[in-house]
C-alpha cells in the first residue's frame, strides 16, 4: 500500500503539488521498517495536506488533472483508478473527494460478496445497492463526496491510517437458503436469505434480538407470538425479539431475498 501512495506522488502531479514538496518527499522516502507509527505520521500529514488545501486550488487540480487525462487517454488505456476519478469529477465538480480517491483502495463487489469496515476508516460508497449494517455510533464524520456538512480536520485527525486491503466476505451457509457475513467484531453479524418461489425457511430461534428486512419478493412471514402469517413484500421491516423462531415462505413469482442483522454469534459463546 506504501508503495502505491509512493506511486501516486510520482505519477500524479496534481496531487504532488497539493501535498506540497516537504509532505511528499517525507512520504517517499519513508519506509516500512522505519515503524509503523512513522509511516502513519508520514500518511496523516500528507492526507491532511491534500483535504485541507483550499478551494482554489482545489479546483486548479482538478481542472488540469482532467484535461490532462482526457489528453493522455487519446494514447494509452487509463487506469481503473484514473477513469474512476474522470467519473467523480462529473457528478462532484471541484471536489477534493475526487483527488482523495488516490489515497483510497478501489473495490468492486460482486452479488454476494461483502466487506467490513472497521471504526474510523474513512470510505465511500459509489454506484450500486448494498445492504449497510452499523454499529451504533456517536458521530458521522465527512469531508468529501458529498453536499452534506464536513468537517475535515476532525477526520484528518481521527483516521487509523491502516494501510490494508479489506477482507473480502463471501458468506457461510447456515442452512438451505442462508448465508451468514460475521465480521470479527462482537456488535452485529447479517444473515442474507435468498427464498425461491414456493418455498419456506424456518429461522431457529437466537439468543439476540433481530432486524429483518425484505429487499425483493413478498411472502409470508410467522413468528411464535403470531397466530396467524402476515403478508411480506419489499420494504418490509420486522423487529423480531430474541429466542423467537421466525418462518417465511415467498409466495410471489420471483425470489424472495431478506436480510438478518442481529448480535454477533460470538458475543453469546
Amino acid at each position: 500500500m506504501l508503495k502505491e501512495l509512493k506511486d501516486v506522488l510520482r505519477t500524479v502531479p496534481e496531487v504532488e503539488d497539493l501535498v506540497g514538496p516537504e509532505d511528499a518527499a517525507k512520504l517517499l522516502s519513508v519506509k516500512e521498517y522505519h515503524g509503523v507509527n512513522e509511516v502513519k505520521s508520514c500518511l496523516r500529514s500528507a492526507f491532511t495536506k491534500l483535504m485541507t488545501a483550499s478551494k482554489e486550488a482545489v479546483s486548479e487540480a482538478i481542472t488540469k488533472l482532467i484535461f490532462r487525462l482526457n489528453a493522455e487517454s487519446k494514447v494509452r488505456t487509463l487506469t481503473e483508478k484514473e477513469n474512476l476519478v474522470l467519473s467523480l469529477e462529473k457528478q462532484y465538480p471541484e471536489d477534493v473527494g475526487v483527488l482523495s480517491a488516490f489515497f483510497f483502495n478501489y473495490i468492486k463487489l460482486s452479488p454476494g460478496e461483502a466487506l467490513y469496515i472497521g471504526a474510523n476508516e474513512p470510505h465511500a460508497y459509489l454506484s450500486g445497492e448494498c445492504i449497510e449494517c452499523m454499529a451504533t455510533s456517536d458521530n458521522v464524520v465527512r469531508a468529501g463526496l458529498t453536499p452534506k456538512y464536513r468537517d475535515v480536520q476532525t477526520l484528518c485527525s481521527m483516521l487509523t491510517y491502516k494501510q490494508v486491503f479489506p477482507e473480502i466476505l463471501r458468506g457461510v451457509p447456515v442452512q438451505p437458503y442462508v448465508r451468514r457475513y460475521t465480521p470479527p467484531f462482537d456488535e452485529f453479524e447479517v444473515d442474507c436469505c435468498s427464498l425461491p418461489p414456493g418455498e419456506l425457511v424456518v429461522i431457529s430461534p437466537v439468543s439476540g434480538p433481530s432486524v429483518y428486512l425484505v429487499m425483493a419478493g413478498e411472502g409470508e412471514i410467522q413468528v411464535d407470538s403470531m397466530p396467524n402469517g402476515e403478508k411480506s413484500k419489499q420494504g418490509d421491516v420486522f423487529f423480531v425479539p430474541a429466542y423467537t423462531e421466525v418462518k417465511f415462505s415467498a409466495s410471489g413469482p420471483e425470489c424472495m431475498q431478506l436480510y438478518r442483522a442481529g448480535v454477533n454469534s460470538r458475543f453469546f459463546n
